[in-house]
């Protein structure tokens, strides 16, 4: 009996080995990269195709000439769930026009589904992608990136949430009504005022997921002690690669949003990679907006620049050693995908427009990860906080 537990124990451990291997030796294709990125429900939390779209409206069914984002990159992807960014500008803040253009941007959102049914739908709730990812559909959920938008309102956010708003961005590049910027210089206020406690209150009541890309250190840990639904940081990377960058997020804040089961969504652009690339072109983000230079001369302008200060392009490994970074920091169960695809002007090689999240798969593959952890990446992560939101909001 002995002798016939261990031959079957062999036999089992055998087959378990074999799997394993050939698992291991597909695992290294971008054939099956790509086999996985259809496989699984693909999110990205952030790509800014509205605001782009608001001054050159092209007709994303088909190819387009300009920015990453269309129907037919999306499907080479694999890209089932874009969140549709809607952006606020600083600049809106002082015009008092956030809410119009908030709402002028969902309306452009909303004609994506109305132009083109049989590709796009608006998703609200964690049933309605998976629905549309079952049907073939591509989801369109939609954040607000810039808590101005809401104005001096707590009312509106249950207007923006009727909407499909299910995350907004706390603050942008200026301080706001809720509280500080990471990229404002003059601190106004000290982390988040009486308001954006309410809002974050709110936010938690309704069903709107909390996001802390772009808020303030100070503001950062106020929120965890303020926010009851898990936090998401939906276009941010780790400063362990930037450091001293407030933008990202540091080593401490990644473990305390993940001691709130929260998620951070590694961002593509190559500023948020790299701390050279970083401290280079931020000389030249300076000149070009003292000097508003825009249009063909704005291209002109930065290719010369970054050919004078041998400024190097990135390469898609660094987005995967983020991914890793945060891995081995605080686990599997905390990290996404949050392009910031047609928010930034430089990206990495292998990783420049919405139809390469399989390249990016193939180097997470090369670096150890499992389907079970590239699902999770994917979208596993992401849409467990999403429904933990949901849940949250209905104890109300």
């Amino acid at each position: 009996m002995k002798k016939l537990y261990i031959l079957v124990l062999i036999i089992l451990v055998s087959c378990q080995t074999k799997e394993s291997t050939e698992e291991m030796s597909k695992a290294i294709t971008k054939e099956y990269a790509k086999e996985l990125a259809h496989k699984f429900l693909l999110v990205d939390t952030h790509v800014d195709l509205p605001y782009r779209m608001r001054d050159n409206f092209e007709d994303i069914s088909q190819l387009t000439k300009e920015g990453h984002t269309d129907y037919p990159r999306m499907i080479e992807g694999g890209l089932n769930a874009p969140f549709m960014s809607i952006y606020i500008p600083a600049s809106y803040q002082k015009s008092g026009r956030a809410k119009l253009l908030a709402d002028t941007l969902i309306n452009m959102v909303e004609g994506f589904e109305e132009r083109w049914s049989n590709k796009f739908k608006i998703a609200k709730t964690t049933s309605d992608v998976r629905k549309n990812f079952a049907d073939g559909i591509i989801s369109l959920p939609m954040g607000i990136e810039n808590g101005a938008a809401i104005e001096d309102d707590l009312s509106n956010l249950k207007h923006f949430y009727d909407r499909g708003i299910r995350y907004i961005t706390l603050t942008h590049s200026k301080n706001n009504l809720i509280g500080g910027s990471s990229y404002d210089t003059e601190r106004t206020w000290d982390g988040l005022t009486e308001y954006g406690e309410e809002v974050i209150k709110e936010m938690n009541r309704l069903g709107i997921m909390v996001d802390v890309s772009h808020v303030s250190d100070s503001t950062f840990w106020d929120i965890m002690n303020v926010t009851g639904a898990p936090p998401i940081a939906s276009h941010s990377s780790c400063r362990h690669f930037t450091p001293g960058m407030e933008r990202n997020m540091s080593d401490e804040m990644i473990k305390a949003l993940a001691e709130k089961d929260g998620v951070i969504m590694i961002n593509f652009g190559s500023y948020f990679l790299n701390s050279d690339f970083q401290k280079k072109m931020d000389g030249a983000w300076d000149y070009l907006s003292k000097n508003n230079i825009k249009g063909e001369e704005r291209i002109e302008w930065l290719e010369n620049y970054k050919k004078e200060n041998q400024v190097k392009e990135i390469d898609i490994k660094e987005v995967a050693a983020h991914i890793k970074h945060v891995v081995n920091l605080v686990g599997i169960e905390h990290v996404g995908l949050g392009s910031d695809f047609d928010g930034v002007g430089d990206l990495p090689a292998g990783l420049t427009d919405v139809s390469m999240y399989p390249n990016l798969i193939f180097e997470l593959l090369k670096k150890g990860f499992s389907e079970n952890d590239i699902q999770k990446i994917c979208s596993g992560n992401i849409m467990r906080v999403w429904r933990e939101t949901e849940k949250f909001a209905s104890q109300y």
